[in-house]
């Protein structure tokens, strides 16, 4: 890789990293160009340079966080072989990555329907677009041998995020109380019984 693009993808590195640390300290109010720029140590030039604009690095961080969201889930669910065990494989993973890195966690459900987002729908639909391939690929052979009920590709993240993501929302927020660990005892039954072909 050439000099030029090494730099430039350390700067989009910095620039990344840095906003996320802002919007966890500062929230939505703190999150400007001049926060991030000062706390990247890069010029708001260099910023609308590598993004275009304050909303395309917002999306380009959104991006970011989901793919490593996704790919811890991905992970877990290629190493589960039935139906049941898949379904408590992401659920653990999702709420894990709540825990461990609740910074990112919260910048994806804050973010979740922010007007940044419209304006970057191509991008954020292709990131998901590559999840819900691999989930619906993992899932395919299980519903062709009857362990699974027949669930149409497009509602597949509803079924299986969708609880999961309320309880990592209410976690996140000040404002109701939840139990991370308590969800991951009920959640995998409750969802593979909303999954699971009924003789």
């Amino acid at each position: 890789m050439p000099p030029k693009q090494q730099r430039g993808e350390a700067t989009v590195d910095r620039l990344l990293t840095a906003a996320l640390r802002v919007y966890a300290e500062s929230g939505h109010e703190g999150f400007t160009v001049h926060a991030v720029t000062r706390a990247s140590g890069t010029s708001a030039g260099s910023l609308y340079h590598h993004f275009g604009s304050f909303d395309g690095l917002a999306a380009a961080l959104y991006a970011r966080c989901m793919k490593q969201l996704f790919e811890q889930m991905v992970t877990a669910l290629t190493r589960s072989r039935t139906g049941r065990t898949g379904v408590r494989a992401l659920v653990t993973a999702y709420l894990r990555f709540t825990e461990e890195h609740a910074d990112a966690a919260l910048f994806l459900h804050a973010s979740a329907y922010s007007g940044y987002l419209d304006a970057h729908a191509e991008e954020i639909r292709a990131a998901k677009e590559s999840f819900r391939r691999s989930v619906a690929a993992w899932l395919r052979p299980r519903i062709e041998a009857g362990e699974i009920a027949p669930v149409p590709e497009s509602l597949i993240e509803a079924v299986v995020i969708g609880p999961i993501a309320e309880v990592a929302r209410r976690w996140l927020s000040s404002t109701y109380e939840a139990d991370l660990a308590e969800a991951r005892r009920v959640l995998p039954d409750l969802i593979w019984q909303s999954l699971r072909r009924v003789p």
